[in-house]
């Protein structure tokens, strides 16, 4: 676990050209809807993980709830095509940064923060996205991402909101991450 953010070392690869990556998970998208029939999506796999964990710990409870109980009727929720397709991001993410020299183990964190904290705002923020991803019925990957690639309105409309949020808000984060 090193301090703030650290030079990126001479060995390692640059970064691709953000067109270039852009254009590749359109091609990725693609892909997907000729294949499964379905976009993308990514928090449909934490769901069904978690689901899995809970049937293993409280199996009639979980049979039982309406909303996890309907994920168990096919057979385990971990066959669903998600979690496959989370799995193979997490691997090719690996397998990049492996390729790049870019692996390294560490928290990346501004200099007023200790690893701790960030990893407990990382908890707490994911949970938080998890659980908001669930009350809306998908995450940000599958409405900006396969919402905006059928042209639906509301899709769209979440897409430049987050980017506009994200305009406002880069102003204050970004003093954290400076020294």
């Amino acid at each position: 676990m090193t301090g703030p953010i650290q030079p990126v070392p001479e060995r390692a690869q640059r970064y691709w050209n953000p067109y270039v990556a852009g254009f590749g998970l359109g091609l990725c998208l693609l892909l997907s809807f000729v294949a499964l029939g379905v976009g993308l999506g990514a928090s449909g796999a934490g769901a069904r993980v978690a689901a899995g964990a809970a049937h293993v710990l409280a199996p009639e409870a979980v049979e039982t709830n309406a909303y996890l109980a309907p994920w168990f009727e096919g057979g385990s929720p971990l066959s669903n095509y998600l979690v496959f397709m989370s799995l193979g991001t997490l691997l090719g993410g690996f397998g990049s940064a492996l390729i790049a020299r870019r692996f390294d183990l560490r928290v990346e964190r501004g200099p007023r923060i200790g690893s701790g904290g960030r990893l407990a705002f990382a908890l707490a923020g994911g949970l938080l996205a998890g659980f908001a991803s669930r009350m809306a019925g998908g995450c940000t990957s599958g409405q900006a991402l396969t919402g905006s690639a059928l042209f639906l309105g509301g899709s769209w409309a979440f897409l430049m909101a987050v980017f506009a949020g994200g305009f406002l808000v880069a102003p204050w984060v970004k003093k954290e991450w400076q020294a």
